[in-house]
């Protein structure tokens, strides 16, 4: 088809990843952390993922890619052929750089509604994604998310670091919002941090 780029399999630039071992067995309504009200009404909660969420989490990743895969001419099946390779290439990616890393469904009105990644080391806190499906989006889940991380990392002392794809202005905008700043371009991807003030 005319205007429409051929299928090439390779991986994003700042595709970070998780292994398999992050999906963990325990009671998928654990939450992990306090739940909030909205700005506009309904509740938002954070739970572990668990190997019941593999489905769920492989269709929040397609949705951040759907405005860039809707690009591409596909064969029957090779779209969700190559959607779940790079989603296991994600997940190996993140686990290896950070082993210990909080994997996350956020939930909205009880509902699964997306995943948050949270990758913690001595120098840093990264968050390694943040992903909200389309219809639950605009509800101020997002700046709730990102405050609670603000929040710690500010008690931590410890910089607060993302990357955003650079076609992303709208994220982009987000995180200046917040207070966060690029401290590197790296092509594709911009790494923005938020840098906390030091105590004294």
């Amino acid at each position: 088809m005319k205007g429409r780029a051929k299928f090439e399999p390779t991986l994003r630039v700042e595709e970070f990843l998780l292994p398999n071992q992050f999906l963990i067995e325990m009671d998928p309504v654990q939450s992990n952390a306090t739940e909030s009200q909205l700005p506009r009404g309904g509740t938002l909660a954070l739970r572990v993922a668990t190997n019941d969420d593999e489905a769920f989490l492989l269709s929040v990743y397609g949705s951040t890619r759907e405005q860039e895969l809707s690009q591409v001419q596909w064969q029957e099946g090779q779209r969700e052929a190559f959607l779940k390779w790079q989603f296991e290439m994600q997940r190996r990616e993140y686990g290896a750089r950070f082993p210990d890393a909080e994997y996350n469904v956020i939930m909205i009105d009880n509902q699964p509604a997306g995943r948050m990644w949270i990758g913690r080391d001595k120098d840093e806190i990264r968050l390694l994604d943040i992903a909200l499906l389309p219809e639950f989006q605009k509800r101020g889940a997002g700046t709730i998310l990102l405050q609670r991380m603000i929040d710690e990392a500010s008690a931590a002392q410890k910089p607060l670091r993302h990357m955003v794809f650079v076609l992303n202005d709208n994220a982009h905008r987000f995180y200046e919002r917040l207070g966060f700043s690029v401290i590197e371009d790296l092509g594709a991807y911009k790494h923005m941090e938020y840098r906390v003030v030091s105590e004294g």
